[in-house]
């Protein structure tokens, strides 16, 4: 097959050097095999790349950081839009705005703006794009206080299916900019994202309390009961096997439990208080309190998942703690076969539930809730069969306690088409369609937690 000759980007194809390299993702599950990777260096690029594979009747695929479990970002024999090369970030420090080239990653876009004490809420992981993160919706540490990553869009450059290069904001496209907020990577390829930016840190602090299985039960009512009192800080509650790291004590290097994990960014003082609140209602079998920098904050995680584990996850959403939830989570943590497969659990509030339901396509109401995921993570490929059975056998028991089984799409490994309604709700659902047939009337961008096109 030739190669694309109306674009200037390096092309790769099966047999070259660095092409394996470039065709992994983050699960190390999936092993697929694109015709051609195209590492574009802007929209022109990305503009050929669409063209040529509508002509040759490939499929097309976009990837940023690669983070999705279920692989999107590469497929068999399709043309891969390779974003990677375009990460550049320009701060407007005076404006508190960021432009942000669609490759980027979570890592750049806060090393960049915690130069000039900014930083938009995006992700839990240091090597996350924040391309899918951020059209899926993007939560982070910073959501209870400044909301999603898409309330802070101000504008996206988006190379359409047809070629077309356009601009969407408030004022530009309104009716693509509302989809892109939230309805994923189905209306065409963002090669920059401009950003508004919040005063964050420099230093921020975090409490990591660790409760051993036994008081799983009292370590989640716990969360519950503080999550109204957060006042705008973050909260991530983790069902895990303590780690063998440096401030776990070594007798308890193995153990299974709940960490609540707690970000504070309204100074130490204040931390201080919600920590000794925590030692006070539930003395956690170890603890980590400590001010670190922001972007320490972001990096905390990555060594829960790193790149290149065998990896597999769902998720629902959940009002709240309910005691019948807290049962399922308490029960059935301990099914799991390896050490790194976890139950992460997001609470979402504060600034988030300020913005109106339908003013982005986000799946899901704006009402305070929390993102119950269930994540296989496994160093060894024959670990994954067991624990993938475990989170979908998990996954069922949540449903009578969850408010939306679709759960978030960017925890999705699965793009189950009635999962991916669900996620959406009937009436966004119908509008995205909408849009989708205005701007990818062909379905182009399909892989991924695809909208079909309105028909007629």
């Amino acid at each position: 097959m030739p190669l694309i000759t109306d674009v200037t980007c390096p092309q790769l194809v099966p047999g070259d050097p660095g092409y394996d390299e470039a065709r992994r993702v983050w699960n190390g599950e999936i092993d697929r095999k694109p015709a051609i990777i195209a590492q574009v260096t802007g929209p022109a690029d990305v503009a050929g790349c669409l063209a040529y594979a509508q002509a040759n009747g490939l499929d097309v695929t976009v990837r940023g950081g690669g983070h999705n479990m279920g692989g999107a970002a590469v497929a068999d024999g399709a043309l891969m839009i390779d974003l990677s090369g375009l990460r550049t970030v320009h701060v407007d420090p005076e404006a508190r705005t960021a432009r942000v080239g669609g490759g980027a990653t979570n890592a750049d876009l806060d090393a960049a703006t915690q130069a000039h004490g900014l930083a938009v809420p995006a992700g839990t992981y240091s090597d996350t794009g924040i391309g899918g993160l951020t059209l899926g919706g993007g939560f982070g540490w910073l959501t209870g206080k400044h909301g999603l990553a898409v309330d802070n869009l101000i504008s996206a450059e988006v190379v359409l299916a047809d070629g077309r290069v356009v601009r969407a904001s408030t004022d530009s496209h309104p009716d693509l900019f509302w989809a892109l907020r939230g309805g994923g990577g189905n209306f065409g390829v963002v090669t920059e994202f401009e950003y508004r930016l919040h005063p964050v840190g420099p230093l921020v602090d975090v409490g990591l309390f660790f409760f051993e299985i036994e008081r799983g039960t009292q370590a989640l009512r716990l969360a519950r009961d503080f999550a109204p009192t957060l006042n705008g800080g973050g909260m991530m509650v983790v069902g895990m096997t303590a780690p063998p790291a440096p401030f776990v004590p070594a007798e308890h290097h193995g153990k299974l439990g709940y960490s609540v994990l707690l970000a504070g960014f309204d100074g130490t003082e204040a931390f201080s208080e919600l920590a000794q609140r925590v030692r006070d209602t539930l003395p956690p079998l170890f603890e980590l309190v400590t001010p670190l920098p922001y972007t320490g904050l972001q990096k905390m995680l990555d060594g829960i998942g790193y790149r290149g584990n065998y990896a597999y996850e769902k998720s629902v959403y959940a009002e709240d703690l309910t005691d019948g939830l807290i049962d399922v989570l308490v029960a059935n943590l301990p099914g799991k076969a390896s050490p790194l497969s976890a139950t992460p659990i997001a609470l979402i509030a504060g600034a988030y539930a300020d913005v109106p339901d339908h003013a982005t396509a986000f799946g899901g109401t704006r009402s305070p809730r929390f993102a119950v995921g269930i994540t296989a993570i496994c160093a060894a490929p024959e670990l994954l069969a067991a624990d993938r059975a475990w989170v979908r056998a998990y996954w069922e028991k949540l449903l009578p306690h969850a408010s939306n089984t679709g759960g978030y799409v960017n925890f999705m490994a699965d793009y189950e088409q009635d999962r991916v309604k669900v996620a959406y709700g009937p009436v966004k659902y119908e509008r995205l369609a909408r849009v989708k047939a205005a701007y990818d009337p062909g379905n182009v961008f399909r892989h991924n937690g695809n909208i079909k096109p309105a028909q007629g």
